[in-house]
């Protein structure tokens, strides 16, 4: 008898022999499982199983945001571009519209005849010497395609020598030494096709300091256009 309560009060048997039957008895492991758990623990699996689906969801969405946001940078880049774009035509033009009166006012040039431009036909009394000037080897073809790159071309006269001037206009919003050295180079082949004195100039909204140091270190002349008309 006394052995028998022993056995009973000995955990360690106990719960294996509990153990030994259960292995043994599927089913009382479900129903021992449902009397020690309580059902919110018994539902994590499946609440499990949800929180995976949706963070599988929230992948793709986090996913197809990123490609959203860099589709939306792309058309910001885009339209930044359109805008200077647009803006850089609209000064073209201004400075295409009113270059014979700044020429005269800051130049002293008189009968200012635009010879070639994005906005204009060149004339052939300029193409012509060009293209010779390149075929004979007295240009090179980097500086004849400098010379077709200028925005606006200009012959005009000096106001009190009457002699003749070439003048390459480089146009841009803000000035900058890229500008000043197409200007430069532009007005220097010029000079070299032409045999005449040619004046290079950049005009724009703004310069720079020291762009501006750089322009007259390089005999480059500033025009400039005020922002609004």
């Amino acid at each position: 008898m006394s052995q028998r309560k022993s056995e009973q009060l000995d955990p360690e048997s106990l719960v294996a022999r509990m153990i030994a039957e259960l292995r043994a008895n599927p089913t009382a492991q479900r129903l021992l499982l449902r009397a020690l758990l309580t059902n919110e623990f018994l539902g994590m699996p499946a609440r499990l199983d949800r929180i995976e689906s949706d963070i599988v969801e929230l992948k793709a969405d986090v996913r197809q945001l990123k490609t959203d946001v860099r589709q939306l940078k792309g058309d910001v880049h885009q339209l930044k571009n359109d805008v200077g774009s647009l803006k850089g035509s609209d000064l073209e033009m201004r400075v295409h519209r009113r270059i014979r009166p700044l020429l005269s006012q800051h130049l002293q040039l008189r009968r200012a005849r635009i010879v070639s431009s994005a906005l204009h036909q060149d004339v052939a009394e300029f193409d012509d010497p060009v293209a010779d000037a390149a075929e004979a080897g007295r240009i090179s073809p980097e500086q004849e395609h400098r010379i077709i790159a200028t925005d606006i071309i200009v012959h005009a006269q000096r106001r009190l020598e009457r002699t003749p001037v070439w003048v390459a206009v480089e146009v841009a919003g803000r000035v900058d030494g890229d500008d000043i050295r197409r200007s430069r180079e532009s007005a220097d082949t010029l000079a070299t096709v032409f045999g005449e004195e040619a004046l290079p100039v950049v005009a724009g909204y703004r310069i720079d300091g020291p762009d501006r140091n750089r322009a007259d270190a390089a005999g480059v002349r500033y025009l400039e256009i005020p922002e609004r008309p």
